[in-house]
């Protein structure tokens, strides 16, 4: 890391450099803002500083915040967003260093090819920066519940949670992080499939109120218990992704269109157990709840409803539910470029098409035809 920072060092003093020629018109007096005259690096403004350190990569920052004291103070307590996925090697050891600096960070993106997090690195994060609202720790396969129990003690702030694909995570823990994690709007479970069970996501449903995105990809264990306490708890619900969970039923599909009145992302692939009950429950659910949308304006209707559906593999459903649920939604697409309706894997759906189908072959009809 020292030789890092000692090639970054003299990259940023090089670009000074250019930087003061350019700007002085090579006259070697230095450049003049506001009245004061900028010769060195120390001579910049803690403001104008922010602003060059926003436009530059994480790396080049955290060099930046090594040149002197004055500038480890205000990059520390100034930066808000960090990003260190570019780190393939001791990425744990960079988090413990900088974690007790940068106290002000709001978002963190700690997401990793290779596993290299431990639970002293997000122990570590849950002391210091507790404004955090934004964390990523996608791929984190050494994590255990320890991280879990952190986080929930030293981030209540958290909106936004990606800690797909962390196998050792529990539901119990999961479930504790949700009592004192109550903002949040995001979470991604996918492939969390201990830590996703009926059981935590009674618990999410019951504390994570304001939730509106929720990956559950591949979780087996989520049955319809779970999918329905989440339906009834978080009413703002707007993304839901259960592709995979080869568990659940009609039960919670049904569930999702009666008290999800928001909901514009619907993933259920391989879940076999749909049939054509929950097609028409979607498509008379957008009725039901909202009879006053009928008399508003049709542009603003439009935006309201689902807007992207997967149901591959979904070999139980006919096509007229389908091409039902399709007419009641305009933004849901069969076309080519815009397949927001996926089907693949059911032949039996072919027919199905979305109105664009209807407006060109109209278009077509109504062009005259020459005689030969």
């Amino acid at each position: 890391m020292l030789a890092e920072a000692k090639v970054g060092g003299e990259d940023l003093n090089l670009c000074f450099e250019k930087l003061m020629m350019v700007a002085a018109g090579n006259s070697g007096e230095g450049v003049k803002m506001d009245g004061l005259v900028i010769t060195e690096w120390k001579d910049i403004p803690m403001e104008l500083l922010l602003r060059i350190v926003s436009l530059v990569d994480d790396r080049t920052a955290i060099v930046a915040s090594g040149v002197c004291s004055g500038w480890r103070d205000a990059i520390c307590l100034g930066l808000t967003q960090l990003c260190l996925s570019w780190c393939r090697k001791n990425m744990n050891n960079l988090v413990l260093s900088l974690a007790p600096k940068f106290t002000k960070l709001q978002t963190l993106i700690l997401r990793q090819e290779n596993p290299q997090l431990e639970d002293n690195a997000v122990e570590t994060i849950a002391n210091f920066c507790h404004d955090l609202q934004d964390l990523d720790l996608s791929k984190s396969f050494k994590l255990s519940d320890r991280s879990l129990y952190a986080l929930a003690h030293g981030c209540p702030n958290l909106t936004k949670l990606n800690i797909s694909g962390c196998t050792s995570f529990s539901d119990e823990a999961l479930e504790y992080l949700t009592n004192f994690c109550r903002k949040l709007k995001i979470l991604n479970l996918c492939g969390c499939v201990k830590a996703a069970t009926d059981r935590a996501l009674q618990a999410i449903g019951q504390n994570c109120n304001v939730l509106q995105s929720l990956n559950l990809g591949w979780c087996e264990n989520v049955g319809d218990l779970g999918v329905m306490s989440l339906a009834y708890g978080c009413p703002d619900l707007r993304c839901f992704d259960l592709c995979g969970c080869v568990l659940i039923t009609d039960d919670s599909v049904i569930a999702l269109a009666n008290e999800c009145l928001h909901l514009r992302s619907l993933g259920l692939y391989y879940c076999r157990n749909i049939t054509d009950r929950a097609m028409y429950s979607l498509a008379h659910s957008r009725v039901k709840n909202k009879p006053s949308m009928w008399q508003s304006m049709k542009g603003r209707y439009d935006e309201e409803g689902l807007r992207s559906l997967n149901i591959s593999q979904c070999t139980a459903l006919t096509p007229s539910a389908v091409q039902a649920l399709c007419d009641t939604f305009p933004a849901l697409h069969t076309c080519s470029g815009r397949h927001s309706l996926v089907m693949s894997g059911c032949l039996n759906l072919t027919s199905v098409h979305c109105a664009c189908a209807v407006q060109a072959h109209r278009q077509m009809d109504s062009i005259p035809h020459t005689a030969h």
